[in-house]
């Protein structure tokens, strides 16, 4: 990370010459810039880089997905045509993992086709290098591009780093949060003169009477609604793991992460990761309003234990070194336990099906009313 970002100057720039940008514009600008975003030019996982994600800790994490997508393509029927899709899929760890565990299932291994959804091209040679002995692999841009057909999507730590609106509670109703530069020429937050017309009726029942300061964040539920309408129409299912909460609720939770610790999301923009929490309530409820079965959500500690994580973990430290079985019981704590380090708690796993799939291996169904719409 340089001392002074190469993005910077451009956005400045924009500001001066357009006016100050909404916060979900500003972290599109830093995440997807042509040349200098985040997710356009490097490499941002493991430990030279900014974060770990759960395949990066285990393989166990990918093989239980794997294991899970076998269930659900039982439970569709048994396809002979079945398109696995990863959104965000990293390295290709995940997809690597869950194609090794697929391989003792011939019958749906033979039936797959993979697409990866990836617009960083520095990844995109690393996801074909991680599988280059896998079968039918094809990417993609957007999940539009990807051909019709019943279909098992994943998605872990993708929603977290879709652009997010913030918004500001002032005495006369809610103002748009933006990006400005002040007097001495420093990237700051401000929020728009005026409020947004009629925001109120749009809030989930949690966040009505937030005080006069409080900061409510949404996504446009476009990317979820693709999904569920997709799955509605196709068959299958989706599996969303993410961190975030399962209430729609007020709160701040925009930050950005570089070389492992937290940073000013102003500060290196298009050199650290900006990510928001995910609201799981909202994606849930587009989904319903579209016609797609919700299952969960339920905490990623909770969902890999029921997959079997703890079994898996015991074969792996019977075949092992005391070294590598101390690895094992590490990185099972870390993707099942909550607290400092840990992922169980905070991680949460949402399914997302056509009607037709009451249960997924898992997950359970659950009532949920009052998430936001988008204006």
């Amino acid at each position: 990370m340089t001392e002074i970002s190469p993005l910077l100057a451009e956005i400045k720039k924009l500001i001066k010459t357009s006016g100050p940008l909404p916060v979900w514009r500003y972290m599109q600008i830093c995440l997807t810039h042509p040349e200098h975003g985040y997710y356009i030019s490097r490499d941002p996982l493991g430990r030279e880089g900014d974060f770990i994600t759960s395949p990066e800790v285990s393989q166990m994490f990918g093989e239980l997905i794997g294991l899970w997508a076998a269930s659900v393509w039982r439970s569709m029927g048994s396809p002979a045509m079945l398109r696995l899709i990863e959104l965000g899929p990293g390295r290709g760890t995940l997809m690597a993992d869950a194609l090794r565990a697929l391989r003792v299932l011939p019958p749906m291994y033979d039936a797959l086709r993979v697409h990866l959804v990836e617009i960083n091209p520095v990844l995109r040679e690393k996801q074909k290098a991680t599988l280059s002995g896998a079968r039918d692999v094809e990417w993609h841009a957007s999940l539009d591009e990807v051909p019709k057909g019943p279909a098992i999507i994943l998605a872990n730590e993708y929603f977290d780093v879709l652009p997010v609106h913030q918004m500001v509670r002032h005495g006369d109703g809610w103002h748009e949060r933006v990006v400005d530069v002040d007097g001495s020429g420093q990237l700051v937050f401000d929020a728009a003169a005026a409020p947004t017309p009629r925001f109120d009726a749009l809030l989930p029942p949690l966040v009505r009477a937030a005080p006069v300061g409080a900061i409510f964040e949404w996504r446009p539920d476009a990317e979820i609604m693709s999904i569920a309408t997709r799955l509605r129409d196709q068959g299958g299912a989706a599996l969303i793991i993410d961190y975030g909460h399962v209430r729609s609720d007020a709160g701040d939770t925009f930050q950005a992460i570089a070389g492992h610790s937290f940073v000013d999301p102003l500060k290196y923009p298009g050199q650290a990761d900006i990510t928001a929490h995910v609201d799981f309530q909202a994606l849930a409820c587009a989904a319903e309003d579209v016609g797609a079965r919700v299952h969960g959500p339920v905490t990623q500690g909770a969902f890999l234990q029921r997959l079997g994580i703890e079994a898996r973990a015991v074969s792996l430290m019977a075949k092992s070194s005391p070294e590598v079985s101390e690895n094992v019981a590490t990185a099972l704590k870390r993707l099942t336990e909550g607290g400092r380090g840990g992922m169980g708690s905070m991680f949460k796993a949402i399914g997302i099906s056509d009607s037709r799939l009451t249960e997924l291996a898992g997950l359970s169904d659950q009532e949920r009313r009052g998430g936001i719409r988008a204006p």
